[in-house]
């Protein structure tokens, strides 16, 4: 009988994502192990414990999973992980810390899409403002944005020392200019969006960050993006399945929360299956969250 396919879960917080430990039984894992309050000296010691113990064939069928809630310590356990492993022992490696990966992901392709389908335009040069920048999603849609050559601004609601502080470690580490901007009062935040082209909202869930009457001044919007599914909507008039609608009040098109987690979940479930399959290991983040969202959106 051949060996289980194993998935060990770490995460720096309390507890694992039960979301993720659904996900990724459904996709094929037969086991899924959880490891919480987990800190990045002791990802090495985990991993070697893990690949060790089957040999170069079971540990084919082994997987390391990285959660929590902060991106770029995400990426450093990914990279301890990665230098744990000791060849023939090696295994793939995917991290999503609270699936912002795979939503910032699915969010930047759907807008993609959309900018090509209805108005023949790329990424590139797009003019692209950021709410709720500080959290996981904001920043790796910011990163993954500015990659495809958009001029992206990272909006504070509290200020601009964090975002400024993001849009350093984004140069510093993926070499990558994003701008800053004070979104602290409800003038700042129409300030920041009067010449942009794209808004990207990944705001905290049932709050609403932009008015009718703010985007009204945005007269070169084109296309408003949330992932928020509770209400009120973070966009104003941005309704959960809007895929490329109207949005009211505006020239612009919304696309919802549904819509972008329609997305999402095929791309966290492709990327759970792409490990299984996988003949050599991989080590998986946003960028390859990105490439599977674009090729599933098509």
């Amino acid at each position: 009988m051949e060996a289980p396919f194993i998935l060990h879960m770490l995460s720096p917080l309390r507890h694992v994502s039960p979301f993720d430990v659904n996900m990724a039984l459904d996709a094929g894992f037969n086991c899924v192990v959880p490891y919480i309050s987990v800190e990045e000296r002791e990802v090495k010691g985990l991993v070697q414990d893990a690949i060790f113990s089957r040999g170069p064939k079971g540990v084919k069928r082994t997987c390391i999973f990285i959660g929590g809630k902060n991106a770029i310590l995400a990426l450093d356990m990914l990279e301890e992980a990665r230098h744990a492993m000791v060849p023939p022992f090696v295994v793939s490696v995917f991290a999503d810390p609270a699936g912002s990966f795979t939503t910032a992901a699915a969010m930047v392709a759907c807008v993609e899409k959309t900018l090509k389908s209805k108005l023949d335009m790329s990424l590139e040069k797009r003019r692209i403002a950021v709410f709720g920048a500080t959290g996981v999603v904001g920043f790796s849609a910011a990163v993954i944005s500015a990659q495809e050559g958009a001029q992206v601004t990272l909006v504070g609601y509290d200020g601009t020392k964090r975002v400024k502080d993001l849009a350093g470690n984004a140069k510093s580490r993926f070499d990558v200019e994003l701008a800053f901007a004070d979104g602290s009062s409800d003038k700042l935040k129409a300030d920041a969006i009067r010449d942009a082209e794209i808004v990207l909202c990944a705001a905290a869930a049932g709050v609403q960050v932009l008015s009718t009457a703010q985007l009204k001044n945005a007269a070169a919007l084109r296309v408003a993006a949330d992932v928020n599914a509770v209400p009120p909507a973070g966009v104003e008039g941005l309704g959960v399945q809007a895929n490329g609608d109207a949005l009211p009040g505006t020239s612009a098109v919304g696309i919802g929360a549904l819509a972008i987690g329609n997305i999402k979940y095929k791309v966290e479930s492709g990327l759970f299956k792409k490990m299984i399959e996988a003949p050599k290991a991989l080590y998986l983040d946003f960028r390859d969250a990105f490439a599977l969202a674009r090729e599933i959106i098509g």
